[in-house]
């Protein structure tokens, strides 16, 4: 997956692409240990691109490009 691709995507997105992602490396480094991975080097690139996910996550997150709620909203309190 390329990284102008990711950046197109919106913040929950990325969160769900690197679940998806953390997953599917868990599933490959257990099969990688029995023996029963047909290609090592798919670990690799999902590795790869969960490191790009992440780097994309933390660009936007310290940018602002989230929108984040306005000073005391949602605390509940009334004027």
């Amino acid at each position: 997956m390329k990284v102008t691709e990711l950046k197109e995507m919106n913040l929950d997105e990325l969160k769900a692409r690197e679940a998806e992602l953390a997953e599917e490396l868990s599933r490959m480094r257990i099969q990688l240990a029995l023996k029963r991975l047909d290609n090592p080097l798919k670990a690799r690139n999902t590795r790869r691109d969960l490191a790009r996910v992440k780097t994309v996550i933390n660009e936007k997150l310290r940018t602002g490009a989230v929108q984040k709620p306005p000073a005391g909203a949602g605390t509940g309190k009334k004027a």
